[in-house]
Formats: structure tokens, C-alpha cells, sequence
């Protein structure tokens, strides 16, 4: 399908430039003509080349991602020896939607690619291999790099419990739903801490996705997550109503910064509800305009607490902001509003290779937040921002990781076995950038990976870590 696209907008091109060649000097009044089709035939090829290199055709299935590199060497192995699908409470994996849901007998379709009126509450089913494959080799072959053959992940099934009554319009009425349904908070809650009981984090982490996809993407991308956090504490799943088609960026756009206050008020919720010590966000793509501008409600509703004062009430710990395509100058209108001040700690990555963000800026005229810094157009109020505020925010410059250029250079959370290690680190041992073994630019305020990033990690983590402290001294003794 990519190259098909790229043929079209080559042809494009190609006839909007003979055009103007063709009539430029005959008919100067069709010279505007001509400008404008060639403008166009570039944002076809522009808009080609992102979509050559997107997320690829939309699936209900995706291969489980490259191991992180911090898991090398096998001394640290966070999988549990039992199948962790049999020991949850609820066995699968939680998730909140705002979806509209498919029709009862549906089998096409879990959810709609459709906006609902509320947030619905339930958990997925997920296999995380096919039939003949069992645990122990599941166990063991997640953490090789070169794994040959694939394993897919799957949704299996959904069980909704309810939805949210918070998040009931008020235009609506509570007769207009049906009674079970609004038990199904309730339940949520009551399913989030039997987990935490059982987990020796009680944290609680919610993947939130980007545009163009289905409601089991990110369920699966939750769980990929989960696995390499080894199924300690909880992973919410959290579907916003993106569109499955590859033009649908201005819509997702309209849906994630007007849905933010059904994410707002999950967020309240989970607060209010559950025994989560710290509640974790991993925003990707178009999808963090929506966590941010919740962020910034909260923000703006609680103005007149201290920063520790939100934080005890709302217990918002990570909040991590990867290939975010959301304006610089919003954002920075959004830190004016009070938004730092919601979590414990806030980190952006960034990268110069990401070709979607590079579209998304040339489309808007407007730097995307996920994009590197040049030290040109930093203003001195950036980098006072950034210096100042460096217990609490971090900008995590991803160029020089490997694997971040793969592809797009857009997913690199999933895809650069760097970028993985660095996430999944902070949201288990709650490490700052210096401690995961990053180090400060010279030249502007963000954190870089250096050659040896592994090494610095797991000299992090012996501190941390008693079983791979022990691991890594044998490894040390037997060199």
C-alpha cells in the first residue's frame, strides 16, 4: 500500500511541475495555478512518505516487541515462572473507552470506531501465544533478541463492566442507562486493587494511544508493556475513539483534545477509588494532546493547592510523553496554567529522526513538542524552564539510541531496545535521568543516551535491585 501511495503522489508531482513548466510563460495568470498544484502534489508526497512508514495496514494483532536491552545477558528476568493470565484476578487486561460499542452479536468488532457518550469499563481477554506454544518457552524466548519466529498478541474477548458514571453528560440522565451498568465503576475499582494486593508495586500504569488505530491496538501495546514489567501492579489499556484510516489525522486530532475530559475524570476517578500508591501515564503520538490537556484541567482545578497537596490527593506519579505531536507553544501554555505542578514528575522524549512529527510540523507551520531542540530557536525562558524545574521534568533526547531510527523513526518506545529499557526502568524502580545512567547535554537542557547507556543502567540497578545486584557480581566474578 505505501508504495502504491508514493507512485500516486510521484505522478501527482510530476504533472502539477509540467504543468507549470507547460503554461508558466504562455498564460501568466495560470502561474498561481500551477503553484498551487504542485503544493499540493508535495503535501501528497509528504503525506505518502508518513503514511509509508506509519504503524503500517491497522491489525487486531501485533508481534510482541524486541526485548529491552537492560534484560541482556539474562540477569535480570522480570517474567513470573507461572502464566501470569492464570494468577490475575481478573485474568487479562483492564481498559477504559470512550468508544461507542458494537452492536450486541457483533463478532466484527469489539468497540466502534465511533465516539460514545461515556467511559466505558471492562477488561480484555489476550493470548499472548498461539496454542502449541506454553509459558515456559513464552518465558524464555521474550527476552532474546533474535527471537525467528513471531508471537503474536491477540484480544480474545472483552467483558465490560459498566461505565463511569462521572463521566455522564449533563445532558443526559442516569434513567438512560441501564442499572447494571452503573455498578460498573464499582467493580473497575474493586478489580484494580485485588491486583494491587497481589503486586509488590501498587502502581497502576495506562497506555494511551495515537491516531489511525482499533481499540485492540492499544490493549495490546498495554500489554506488551505489562510483560516486560512483568505483570506487577496494574496496566490500564485506554482506548480513545481514534479512526482506522490513514487520512484521518485532522479528525483524531478534534477527538483527542476534546476528549480529555473523559481521561481527566478517569484520573479522578482512580484516585478517589483505588489503593494505588502512584498512577503512571505513557502518552504516545496524538494521543498526548489528550493526556496534557487533562493534565492541564486538573491544573486549573485545583489552583489554589500546593504542588503537595495535588500531589497527595491525586497521586499522579510518571507522566511520559513520547513522540508527542502536540504544538510547543500550547504546551507551554499549558505549564503556565499550573500543569507541572499535577505530576510527580513529567519526562518528554524527543527525537530528530522522527519523520511524523517532521510532517505534522511542516502540515502545521508549528514545532511538535516530540521534536529535538535546536539551540538557535531556544529562548531563554525554555531553558530557565528546564533548568529550573529539573527535579520534576525531564527532556529525554532519543536521537542517539539504538534502534530509534527504525522505521519512521516514530515508535521508537517500542522499537529501540534503548528508549524500552528507559521507560520501563522509570516506571519500575522510579529512577530520575541521571540515575538510569543519561547524560546532560553541554550544549542545550535535555538528557542524551551515551555509548555505553546499558552498562550506566545496570550500575543503576545494582542499587536498586537486590536479586540482579546479585546476578551482575557473579557475572563480574566469572569475567
Amino acid at each position: 500500500m505505501g508504495s502504491s501511495l508514493l507512485k500516486v503522489a510521484h505522478d501527482a508531482a510530476t504533472v502539477g511541475q509540467f504543468d507549470e513548466a507547460q503554461h508558466f510563460g504562455a498564460l501568466a495568470p495560470c502561474a498561481k495555478i500551477a503553484r498551487m498544484r504542485t503544493r499540493i502534489a508535495h503535501i501528497a508526497v509528504l503525506a505518502a512518505l508518513m503514511i509509508a512508514g506509519c504503524a503500517g495496514p491497522v491489525r487486531d494483532q501485533l508481534d510482541l516487541m524486541p526485548p529491552p536491552d537492560v534484560y541482556d545477558d539474562g540477569m535480570l528476568n522480570p517474567l513470573p515462572e507461572a502464566d501470569p493470565m492464570k494468577e490475575i484476578p481478573y485474568r487479562g487486561l483492564l481498559y477504559a473507552t470512550d468508544r461507542a460499542p458494537s452492536s450486541p452479536g457483533d463478532r466484527e468488532q469489539y468497540y466502534l470506531n465511533e465516539r460514545g457518550k461515556v467511559l466505558r469499563l471492562g477488561v480484555a481477554r489476550i493470548s499472548l501465544h498461539e496454542s502449541d506454544v506454553n509459558w515456559d518457552e513464552i518465558r524464555e524466548v521474550s527476552l532474546v533478541k533474535d527471537r525467528g519466529d513471531k508471537y503474536p498478541l491477540r484480544v480474545t474477548g472483552v467483558h465490560e463492566y459498566g461505565i463511569l458514571e462521572s463521566t455522564i453528560p449533563g445532558f443526559a440522565e442516569r434513567e438512560d442507562f441501564d442499572a447494571e451498568a452503573l455498578d460498573g465503576d464499582e467493580e473497575f475499582a474493586e478489580a484494580v486493587n485485588q491486583q494491587l494486593a497481589r503486586s509488590t508495586r501498587k502502581d497502576i500504569n495506562i497506555y494511551v494511544h495515537g491516531f489511525k488505530v482499533v481499540f485492540e491496538n492499544p490493549m495490546l501495546v498495554a500489554t506488551e508493556l505489562w510483560h516486560f514489567l512483568g505483570y506487577d501492579g496494574v496496566m490500564i489499556g485506554y482506548a480513545w475513539p481514534s479512526t482506522p484510516s490513514r487520512w484521518a489525522w485532522i479528525r483524531d486530532t478534534d477527538t483527542s483534545n476534546g476528549y480529555a475530559r473523559h481521561f481527566r475524570k478517569f484520573l479522578q476517578y482512580l484516585a478517589e477509588n483505588t489503593d494505588a500508591e502512584s498512577i503512571n501515564v505513557i502518552g504516545f503520538s496524538n494521543g498526548t494532546r489528550m493526556v496534557a490537556r487533562a493534565y492541564e484541567q486538573l491544573a486549573l482545578m485545583y489552583h489554589d493547592q500546593s504542588r503537595e497537596q495535588i500531589q497527595s490527593e491525586l497521586r499522579l506519579g510518571q507522566l511520559i510523553l513520547v513522540g508527542s505531536d502536540l504544538d510547543r507553544e500550547v504546551f507551554a501554555a499549558y505549564v503556565a496554567d499550573g500543569a507541572l505542578d499535577v505530576p510527580r514528575h513529567l519526562s518528554v522524549y524527543v527525537s530528530e529522526h522522527d519523520k511524523a512529527l517532521g510532517f505534522a510540523r511542516w502540515l502545521t507551520r508549528r514545532k511538535r513538542l516530540g521534536q529535538m531542540l535546536d539551540d538557535e530557536s531556544l529562548a531563554p525562558s525554555i531553558r530557565r524552564l528546564f533548568s529550573d524545574r529539573v527535579d520534576h521534568l525531564s527532556l529525554i533526547d532519543v536521537s542517539d539510541a539504538e534502534g530509534a531510527s527504525t522505521g519512521n523513526g516514530h515508535a521508537y518506545f517500542r522499537r529501540s531496545p534503548w528508549v524500552s529499557s528507559d521507560i520501563l526502568m522509570t516506571l519500575m524502580y522510579d529512577l530520575s535521568a541521571e540515575q538510569r545512567g543519561l547524560v546532560r547535554s553541554p550544549d542545550l537542557p535535555v538528557w542524551q543516551f551515551p555509548p555505553d547507556y546499558i552498562n550506566r543502567l545496570w550500575a543503576a540497578l545494582v542499587k536498586v535491585s537486590p536479586n540482579f545486584a546479585r546476578a551482575y557480581q557473579e557475572r563480574q566474578a566469572a569475567e
